[in-house]
């Protein structure tokens, strides 16, 4: 079951995230997302809770209210045929990126520079995004990232981490070690995005950081597997 919310007193995406983690520790609750710009949240419940047992979690600057079955699906339906539409910055992001790297290797044609300047563009692309929110980013990040959750601190170098990866690429630098650590890191996520997709859960993707509010879906896992796929086509050919 399905439900719409509505939710005050939330300022910034740190009380979004806040908000989304109190609710989502309500064992009832399959899953919770909570979008700061509606001052909405979509609950996924096993079995009806009551407004008043949401509320008893929030600390008392939130204020939780149902609004009416009708809205709430047609709430839900307008949200599913948009996904495309809140996909759209993110495809966009990769054809920019596509272009740019076989621009930089049209004459003559280099496979191997394509793969490492797309591989440099993405992380520098995507890391500026997570950076714009620092703040925000670790909290969503650790959601749906094995090693994020084990390891917290690891959510707030993760885009400093990417920076550096972008660095390498771009500059031609430590490859192997570069292209490690994508495998390493990369495949981490994925399982945690593979995870998130098995189990059916509405939740908002941190590739993007959390300023443009993507949804997680199987995009994520086919935009951190053609860097995988990269990466391992790249460490062949270097150790062949």
């Amino acid at each position: 079951m399905k439900y719409k919310y509505t939710v005050t007193g939330m300022t910034c995406n740190g009380c979004r995230t806040s908000v989304e983690e109190k609710l989502n520790a309500i064992p009832e609750v399959e899953n919770a997302m909570v979008n700061l710009e509606s001052a909405e949240a979509t609950i996924q419940m096993s079995k009806h809770i009551s407004t008043q047992q949401l509320q008893e979690v929030l600390p008392n600057k939130y204020s939780i209210s149902e609004q009416n079955s009708f809205a709430n699906s047609s709430a839900i339906t307008t949200e599913d045929t948009s996904e495309l539409k809140q996909l759209f910055p993110l495809f966009l992001i990769f054809g920019y990126i596509t272009i740019a790297s076989i621009l930089l290797n049209r004459n003559p044609w280099d496979t191997n520079g394509f793969m490492l300047d797309f591989m440099g563009l993405f992380y520098i692309v995507f890391s500026f995004f997570k950076l714009l929110d620092l703040k925000g980013f670790p909290k969503s990040f650790r959601m749906y990232d094995p090693l994020a959750k084990a390891v917290p601190i690891y959510a707030w170098l993760y885009p400093f981490v990417e920076v550096a990866l972008a660095l390498l690429f771009l500059m031609r630098i430590e490859i192997p070690i570069a292209l490690v650590i994508t495998l390493v890191i990369l495949g981490i996520t994925t399982i945690g995005v593979a995870k998130t997709l098995l189990d059916k859960k509405s939740m908002q993707c941190a590739c993007l950081g959390i300023a443009l509010k993507l949804p997680m879906t199987k995009a994520t896992f086919i935009e951190n597997s053609i860097m995988i796929v990269m990466a391992i086509i790249m460490l062949i050919q270097i150790n062949g």
